[in-house]
């Protein structure tokens, strides 16, 4: 039987808004994401995060499921504007004192806390006030916030991840606008991921120059959806490379390499800013491992330019600026999501990053699926997302065998939660959350990775 490294770290993922509730409690502030999903239209049926788990009144309870599953790390992300209510200036001591009792209990629990500066909830202010991250202020913000966080929780928290999914928020919120703060355009994208950049490189420099006694480890997680070329023509062959780097290497190559892909500078001409010598110089070097969301997989072929029936921003970023066009195969099985379910992709993502950066340490900090799970005498038997987990982690092994240093796994996501604009019926959980009651109950594929991380493998049979 195929097993993991015997370090290999088993985790389980959140984030704040989609799981904290208590949005106007104690002291806490308004976000983008509490005034975006107050809108009529913006998210489903008008749901909202104001209560959604009610995890800032039952964190003890939720830690206590993890450690019952046996579960050795949890990430999650602090909400900025909790401890920093208009993002800039008054500290809020209340939120400290949530985040404080909250690392304390899991490290009571034998839980190591991952913890995530920025998870898409920006503080409104901040918005508002200094255009957001389109402001040339905001990575200077992030950058304090950030400073704030490493000396009130860096005594206990070593492992630190700057970002979630720069490219989310830089094309849905400020592209596609279908996620906070809802802005449509085809060039703000980029000045927002610029600025995005620019903060994690400067929240990593705080770390590593005042906290480097703290003796932890800081990075970035991106998010990409494998792409695999259509067919065998070079044409194919490079559009698929083409818009993994539009995807990916976007906020990856900076870091790893000191400025964008040379596609995307050819490519967009002067709609992406440009970095001087002393900000690729800082930007630089800035992760200390990579941080990897991965859940899907799609075919890429090169776009001849013919009129098709799909939105311009593709699932990967802006597609006429790729030239590429996307498909799935009709015989992949899909999540509620309409995410195919591609465990090779998995692998071949891995090696990707692995060649394209020199064999870094790779965390897979989310992976998972939503399903219509039905609870039935109070319990999901959620035999799509058992094998779902199988598949995926038998990716992983078989990338592990072939030398990408994969050093752990964090599961999407620990209990069901607000998905963003599409509410509360997307079950991603291990963890079936009854809203009404906000009950938790076990899925089958929590108990199924009870047993794997017991045996450090992904070939256990539960029946």
């Amino acid at each position: 039987m195929n097993t993991f490294p015997n370090d290999f770290i088993w985790g389980t993922a959140t984030s704040s808004y989609q799981i904290e509730g208590a949005a106007t409690k104690n002291g806490k502030g308004p976000s983008i994401w509490d005034a975006f999903s107050s809108i009529p239209g913006k998210t489903h049926n008008g749901e909202t995060g104001e209560i959604a788990c009610d995890h800032y009144h039952k964190f003890k309870e939720d830690i206590q499921l993890m450690k019952d599953l046996g579960i050795k790390a949890y990430r999650f992300s602090i909400a900025w504007s909790r401890i920093m209510p208009t993002g800039k200036g008054k500290i809020n001591e209340e939120g400290i004192k949530f985040y404080s009792e909250l690392i304390d209990e899991l490290i009571k629990a034998d839980i190591v806390p991952w913890v995530t500066l920025y998870h898409w909830d920006l503080p409104l202010a901040l918005q508002l006030e200094d255009d957001g991250w389109l402001g040339d202020s905001i990575s200077d913000h992030f950058a304090t916030y950030a400073d704030l966080c490493f000396e009130r929780f860096g005594d206990r928290v070593k492992n630190w991840i700057t970002l979630n999914e720069p490219w989310v928020v830089a094309i849905l919120g400020y592209g596609q606008g279908v996620f906070a703060p809802g802005r449509v355009s085809t060039s703000e994208p980029y000045l927002a991921g610029h600025q995005l950049i620019l903060a994690h490189a400067k929240a990593v420099h705080i770390y590593r120059k005042k906290y480097k006694h703290q003796k932890g480890q800081i990075g970035i997680t991106n998010n990409c959806d494998w792409r695999e070329p259509l067919t065998d023509s070079n044409e194919d062959k490079e559009a698929a490379e083409r818009a993994l780097q539009f995807f990916l290497a976007w906020f990856a190559d900076p870091i790893y390499k000191g400025d964008y892909p040379e596609t995307m500078k050819e490519r967009l001409g002067d709609r992406l800013p440009k970095f001087s010598l002393e900000e690729q110089k800082m930007i630089k070097g800035t992760s200390d491992f990579f941080g990897l969301n991965h859940y899907t997989t799609m075919y890429a072929a090169h776009d001849d330019g013919s009129p098709k029936d799909r939105n311009v921003y593709g699932n990967g970023g802006i597609s006429e600026d790729q030239e590429v066009d996307l498909s799935l195969d009709k015989n992949w099985d899909l999540t509620l999501m309409n995410w195919a379910v591609v465990p090779w992709g998995c692998k071949k993502m891995l090696e990707w990053i692995d060649n394209r950066y020199d064999k870094p340490e790779i965390y897979i900090t989310e992976n998972g699926c939503a399903y219509a799970d039905q609870l039935i005498d109070g319990k999901v038997n959620d035999q799509e997302r058992l094998e779902f987990y199988k598949g995926y982690l038998n990716a992983c092994q078989q990338a592990i065998e072939g030398g990408v240093k994969l050093k752990g796994y964090f599961a999407w996501s620990f209990m069901d939660n607000f998905e963003w604009a599409s509410g509360y019926d997307k079950r991603f959980g291990l963890h079936y959350v009854d809203f009404e009651t906000l009950q938790r109950k076990p899925k089958k594929s929590a108990l199924w990775f009870r047993e794997a991380i017991k045996n450090n493998s992904a070939n256990i049979d539960l029946l």
